[in-house]
Parts: C-alpha cells; sequence; structure tokens
C-alpha cells in the first residue's frame, strides 16, 4: 500500500462507530499495546480493541477503505515482535473466550482469546490437555499460539499445532468467512473461491514436481520449526482443507484472521517427573540425551541440555549445590 493513500484519522474515527469506547489514540495506550515480550518498539498510530469475529470483519473492510496496514494482538507474549505494528493494531482478546468440551475431551473448540492454560484447566477431569506448551501458556492465548505455532519443550513436533489441529474458523481478507468443520462452509468456499484452491494446489504440484525443495521441506520440518508458514502442510496433505488448515499454523496472521480453532487434545499422565543431571562434559550430556531419547516418547518427553555458562548464571543463589 501507498503511504500517500494511509488515512488513519478517517479510520479511528469511523472505527469508533464499529468498537465505540475500545479505539486508542492516545499515546500511553498506543504505546503499551504496542510493546510485546520481544527486543521490538514500535507505536500503532491506532490500536483497537474487537470483541466478536463480526468487528474484526467489520474493521478489516475499513482498513482497505483506508489504506491502512493492520496486525492482529493477541497476549503481546510473542517473543520475535510478530504482533508489533507502526499502523493499525486490532487487539483480540477479552471478547473471544468461549470454550467448549468435545467428544467426550478428545477434541476442544476454543475461541483465539481464549489463555493456554485455562484451556488446559478445563480438560483437567477428562486428563487431557492441548499439545503446544509454550512457556508462557498461563499467559499466551490460543489465537497466538497457533498463529505464532508456538511449541514448548515437551510437544515438540509430535503434538503441536500442526499435528494436533481438528479444524479452524478464519477471515480471509475479503471478508470471507471458511469454517473448515462445516460441511457448508466448505462447499460455499470451494464455490467462491475456485481461483484460490487452484493457486494453492498449483503450489503443491510445483513443489513436489522438484524432488530437491521436496525433500528440503520434508527435512526442515522433522525438526522443530516455528518460524513462517507451514509449507510442510503443502506436501503432507492432498486435500485442499487439510492444506488449509496446516498452512494458518505459523502464519502469524498474515493469511487471514482465525477466530476460532478445534484442538485434538492429548493425554495428560497424572503422574510425571524431572530430574536434574550433572556431567563432567557436554559430549557426555550429549550421550545421555541420546539414551533418553531411545527410551521412546511415552517414557521421555523433553530433555534440554545447560552448558557452563548457563550454570555459572545461578551460582551465588541460595540452594544451589558447592559444586556447582
Amino acid at each position: 500500500m501507498s503511504t500517500l493513500t494511509r488515512d488513519y484519522e478517517r479510520f479511528a474515527k469511523e472505527a469508533k462507530e464499529i468498537c465505540k469506547d475500545r479505539v486508542y489514540t492516545d499515546h500511553l495506550r498506543r504505546y503499551a499495546y504496542g510493546v510485546d515480550a520481544s527486543c521490538y518498539s514500535y507505536l500503532p498510530k491506532v490500536v483497537v480493541k474487537a470483541e466478536d469475529e463480526r468487528e474484526v470483519r467489520r474493521l478489516i473492510r475499513l482498513c482497505q477503505q483506508c489504506g491502512t496496514p493492520f496486525t492482529f494482538r493477541a497476549a503481546g507474549s510473542s517473543l520475535s515482535g510478530q504482533c508489533s505494528s507502526e499502523d493499525v493494531l486490532i487487539v483480540c482478546n477479552d471478547g473471544f473466550k468461549k470454550m467448549e468440551v468435545i467428544d467426550d475431551g478428545k477434541a476442544l473448540k476454543c475461541e483465539c482469546g481464549v489463555i493456554g492454560s485455562d484451556a488446559n484447566d478445563l480438560l483437567k477431569p477428562y486428563n487431557r490437555k492441548i499439545g503446544p506448551d509454550p512457556a508462557t501458556l498461563a499467559t499466551a492465548l490460543v489465537g497466538g499460539i497457533l498463529n505464532n505455532n508456538s511449541s514448548g519443550m515437551c510437544c515438540g513436533t509430535a503434538q503441536n499445532s500442526y499435528k494436533t489441529i481438528r479444524s479452524i474458523r478464519v477471515v480471509l481478507l475479503d471478508g470471507t468467512v471458511l469454517d473448515t468443520s462445516d460441511k457448508k462452509s466448505i462447499e460455499q468456499f470451494l464455490r467462491e473461491k475456485p481461483q484460490m484452491v487452484e493457486d494453492i494446489l498449483q503450489l503443491r504440484k510445483e513443489i513436489l514436481a522438484d524432488e530437491e525443495l521436496t525433500h528440503l521441506i520434508h527435512h526442515k520440518y522433522k525438526i522443530k520449526n516455528t518460524t513462517g508458514y507451514g509449507l510442510n502442510s503443502l506436501v503432507d496433505f492432498e486435500d485442499i482443507i487439510d492444506i488449509i488448515n496446516h498452512l494458518f499454523i505459523g502464519s502469524e496472521g498474515t493469511l487471514g484472521f482465525v477466530s476460532e480453532i478445534v484442538y485434538n487434545t492429548v493425554e495428560d499422565v497424572p503422574h510425571k517427573g524431572c530430574g536434574l543431571m550433572f556431567f563432567s562434559t557436554l559430549n557426555d550430556a550429549s550421550l545421555a540425551v541420546v539414551a533418553l531419547a531411545n527410551m521412546g516418547r511415552e517414557k521421555v518427553v523433553a530433555a534440554e541440555m545447560m552448558d557452563y555458562q548457563s550454570l555459572k548464571a545461578v551460582q551465588t543463589l541460595e540452594n544451589v549445590p558447592d559444586f556447582v
């Protein structure tokens, strides 16, 4: 978009007709919402708090009419500046808190503003949890977890959003709503968006025709990879809906607004343990990690190595053993 056509004043004025007293142009609140958990500091020109999907759709249309770029923000716990913006910042938090347990705990439907730990609290009676387990689970929202492909120590590549997603409800840039759990919504999407479907399938065809590229994608996504689009969806799936479902994971709000997610849940075993073991050399620690990995995921779900600098950082704390 050309900066000459960006009318922030008009956007702020007309956004107040949509969101009333939830449009902020004062410096303090623009600064407060512009900061996330990253090292970046951007000051949005307008901050809007949307409370439902209908408002988001209207705001997207208004942004297009005013020529103003926009960014979605969930909890703001992102470490890489994904929700930083110098333009319009749309906060989707308080109004998106609905949850529903499905299939006796085997799945969970939740709106994008649900806190990750709240989702797990609802699933506790079923001894289930959502797969992604970022360190910020107590504050991170499901929308950010999915859009950033957030994953912590234990879920790895086996239980992250990519492996546990069942369906999404998404608002595309032109206002189209696609609910991949709804047969009628899928049929309408396929009928109204044939060019988009064709373009995505053509991308898949081009990738599969390039043996080296296909191998590279398979290799890159065998290991933990939370950066950028889930290109592996184009080689892992044939069905267009499966591809779209997984393509949104890691898209950071650039492909559309994900208002609702249905996760296939994973078992939350009642008894767990963790240990801290010390080794003389990094090589010895590496061999221990290999031995633990060979025990299988049903016994060991995570192993992390810390070098001497990590230990040195806590040497002066109370109750740290003398040998550290």
